[in-house]
This record gives C-alpha cells, sequence and structure tokens, in this order.
C-alpha cells in the first residue's frame, strides 16, 4: 500500500522556477507561457491529457530538450541560483544534478553492475570499493539488493519491466541528482510493480526533489505534495492551474480543472 504524502508540511522554499516558458517544434507550439515554481522536498504531479505539453516541460528543465532537433525553448528556468538555458550553463552537471526517468525502463544491454557503474565512471574516477559500495547502496534504496545483489552480472535486460524501471531510477541515483523527473514511470507497468514504484517514490522524496508527470489521477492524489494541471488551447499546451494536491482536488479554482478531475473532460 502507497503511503500518503503529507499534505501539512511546513511552507516549502522554491526550487526551480519556471518564468513564461514555451517550448516549440519548429513552427509548432507544445507549450506557451508557462510559470510555475516546484517546492525543494516535494512530489509534483503534472496531469492533463496527451499533447498538453507536459513531456515537453521535463525535457525543458535539465535541457534534453536540446537533443531534439529543431526544439527552442524561450522564457526562464532557475534551478537554485542557476540559470538552466544560459549559454554558459554545464549541462551535464545540470543532468546529473536533474535526473530523468523514462516512462518505457530503458536499461543498457549490460549487466545489472555495469548499468549503475558506467554513468560514474563517465563523471569521476572511482575505486572498486567506492563502486560497490554506491552499487549496493542505490539498490537498497529502490529495494533491489535482497532480489538481485547475488546476481549482479545477470543481464539487467533479463529483468521484469518493474524491476527494470527501478534499476534505472537505482542509475539515476547513482548520481546523487537534487531532483528527480519521472515521465509516466508507472504507465508500462502491471499494477503489483506500479505500486511497489509508487512506494519508492514517496521513500526518495524525503531526499530528492521530484516532478512526475501522470496520467492515473487515482495515483497523483496517492502520492504528490503539488500538483499542476495542463490543457491545450489553441493548439499549444498551457497551465490551468497550480496549488497543493490537497486543495486542487478538494478546491480547483478553475471549472475546467474540476471538469478534468470528474472525468468530465480529457
Amino acid at each position: 500500500m502507497t503511503s500518503s504524502p503529507s499534505h501539512l508540511r511546513l511552507p516549502a522554499v522554491p526550487l526551480i522556477q519556471i518564468e513564461s516558458l514555451s517550448v516549440r517544434y519548429g513552427s509548432k507550439t507544445a507549450l506557451r507561457e508557462v510559470s510555475l515554481t516546484i517546492p525543494h522536498g516535494s512530489i509534483t504531479a503534472v496531469i492533463g491529457p496527451s499533447g498538453c505539453g507536459k513531456s515537453s516541460l521535463l525535457g525543458a528543465l535539465n535541457r534534453l530538450s536540446d537533443l531534439v532537433p529543431g526544439c527552442t525553448v524561450s522564457g526562464t528556468v532557475r534551478f537554485g541560483e542557476l540559470d538552466v538555458h544560459a549559454a554558459d550553463t554545464n549541462v551535464q552537471d545540470l543532468r546529473r544534478r536533474v535526473g530523468m526517468i523514462f516512462q518505457k525502463p530503458n536499461p543498457f544491454p549490460l549487466s545489472i553492475r555495469k548499468n549503475i557503474e558506467l554513468p560514474l565512471r563517465e563523471r569521476a574516477r572511482f575505486s572498486r570499493a567506492q563502486l560497490d559500495e554506491r552499487v549496493e547502496r542505490v539498490l537498497r534504496d529502490v529495494g533491489l539488493w535482497e532480489e538481485l545483489g547475488d546476481r549482479l552480472d545477470d543481464s539487467a535486460l533479463k529483468l521484469s519491466g518493474g524491476q527494470q524501471q527501478r534499476l534505472c531510477i537505482a542509475r539515476a541515483l547513482a548520481l546523487e541528482p537534487e531532483v528527480l523527473l519521472m515521465d509516466e514511470p508507472c504507465s508500462a507497468l502491471d499494477p503489483i510493480s506500479s505500486a511497489t514504484v509508487e512506494d519508492l517514490i514517496v521513500r526518495l522524496s524525503e531526499t530528492c526533489t521530484i516532478v512526475v508527470v501522470t496520467h492515473n489521477l487515482a495515483q497523483a492524489r496517492r502520492i504528490s505534495d503539488e500538483l499542476a494541471f495542463f490543457w491545450v488551447r489553441d493548439d499549444a499546451g498551457v497551465l490551468i492551474e497550480s496549488g497543493s494536491t490537497h486543495r486542487v482536488f478538494r478546491m480547483p479554482h478553475a471549472e475546467l480543472t474540476a471538469a478534468y478531475l470528474q472525468g468530465a473532460r480529457g
């Protein structure tokens, strides 16, 4: 059973400040003039129908959008004091600090151990003992050590879908990120694996700020502290409403939000 996040936490300190953010792919505007604050230490759920720019938002937060041909980003994203889209921003360091988990598990076609070691070796020099310690620590963090600790040299591709997704989360955690972006991390999983990943997300929020895109409204209500609802207007994604999950579900400010949460729209 997924534990509920606390909706009675002390007022959160802003960690990511998004102002007038727009994302375009060629002449197509995917996201228009979005302003949103992501609080430190929170789980922020991003909801809305397909095509409203949710994944584009995530890509702009750690500049994965840079890898998309024809994609242009305007507006401002500040991560603490860092201007994310400034020309002199170290993008590799940004992506270490702001990790990404995708909808479909994407382990490397390597052993379980090497899936975690590879990104570490690319960032710094570690001794064998340091690597072993980090591998064990992150596998324990995601609840995989008891399941896989005695077969670390097996191929990661032999794991179940739920195990692969948790391994991908462990791989991101190995770099000790401050933020995890999750793009529908449970949508490709069976209900039992999905519940396991939900529990993991809630646990990780104790040490990491999380932004999770989900189509599952019940999941958003269960695990998130903050909610951001997006919609499509004039063929572009726009932010309709944001605030504490507890407040938005109980007293949405916008009629469109209420209709979507009640299943009448979307």
